[in-house]
């Protein structure tokens, strides 16, 4: 319990400052206020003012506290984190202005720990590092929502398991894994790689050269009509949410058949990344990489067959 006149207000990550409504209903509850987060160093309230205001309009000269040890930058993640998971909820604007200021002071963190602690989705928050690149750090790792450390490029991680692979051919995915800073899974597809005599790291695929000499007529052509790529917006959801909405697709029972696989694609996308790897078991990393790339391959075909398609309509004025 600590006196309320000590108490200072901190810096809060709501940009619209107190809920005077929200301070008299807190107050009109008989029940016992719970803890408010109070920074040790400075006695900065980091959450918890309303609840302090409501304590002093019950006439109140004392309140239970809990204190925090940390940086300013840790004291405003922590801000963000409890008012995100209890009370009255934050803007989406503060959400996403929180997001900004948690990329600049902790750019360690992967983009799902960050959305997971702001209340966002992975992909928003990637859209906002990419708009403050420029003043980022370069890391070569990230730390996750489990708080496990990955690369962000397999390269070095590829090579320092090919590295524990000759050395300890007896290791498991698993321990490998663990000293290379790399999934099983990767694990797995180096050592197959080196059995079949392959480099560890994948070559990256070139674009071929340009002819040299001036662009000729088909050339140019070619160009015009190129389908447009990557024009999704930063939530593909959007799009696809589009195309539920078509009734071309939605009469049709192959157009039905192609949104349940569209929205079964997409429940994969929004959970891609460190909850699947996660949720396969060293024994079923080899089977679950091999239909990975399986059912990818279906789907780049079918990207390729389309694109073709979609450029001969362009040629003859039906495409958009």
């Amino acid at each position: 319990m600590m006196s309320i006149e000590l108490l200072l207000p901190g810096e809060s990550p709501r940009s619209e400052g107190l809920d005077e409504e929200h301070i008299a209903r807190l107050a009109e509850i008989d029940t016992p206020i719970p803890a408010i987060l109070v920074d040790r160093r400075t006695m900065r309230v980091i959450d918890g003012m309303h609840r302090l205001m409501a304590a002093k309009l019950r006439g109140h000269e004392l309140i239970q506290v809990e204190l925090f040890d940390g940086t300013p930058e840790e004291a405003f993640l922590r801000a963000v984190e409890v008012n995100v998971s209890h009370g009255l909820p934050l803007t989406l604007a503060d959400r996403r202005a929180a997001a900004g200021r948690i990329i600049a002071s902790h750019p360690q963190m992967s983009d799902r720990a960050i959305a997971r602690a702001a209340g966002l989705g992975a992909k928003a928050v990637a859209t906002i590092r990419r708009r403050v690149a420029d003043a980022l750090p370069q890391l070569s790792a990230r730390i996750g929502r489990d708080g496990k450390t990955r690369p962000l490029s397999s390269v070095d991680g590829r090579l320092r398991a090919a590295e524990l692979i000759a050395e300890r051919p007896e290791a498991s995915l698993r321990e490998v894994a663990r000293l290379a800073g790399i999934s099983p899974a990767t694990v797995s597809d180096v050592r197959k790689r080196l059995e079949s005599g392959l480099p560890p790291v994948v070559e990256p695929v070139r674009a071929p050269e340009a002819p040299a000499g001036p662009p000729t007529a088909a050339d140019a052509g070619d160009r015009r009509v190129e389908p447009k790529r990557n024009q999704l917006p930063a939530d593909p959801a959007a799009a696809l949410e589009k195309l539920l909405r078509d009734p071309s697709l939605r009469h049709k029972e192959g157009g039905r058949q192609l949104l349940r696989l569209l929205q079964q694609q997409n429940a994969v996308a929004t959970r891609a990344g460190e909850d699947l790897m996660e949720a396969v078991p060293s024994h079923c990393g080899s089977l679950v990489l091999d239909l990975a790339r399986y059912y990818a391959d279906t789907w780049t075909d079918l990207a390729k067959q389309l694109n073709e398609r979609v450029r001969q309509e362009n040629r003859r004025g039906f495409g958009g």
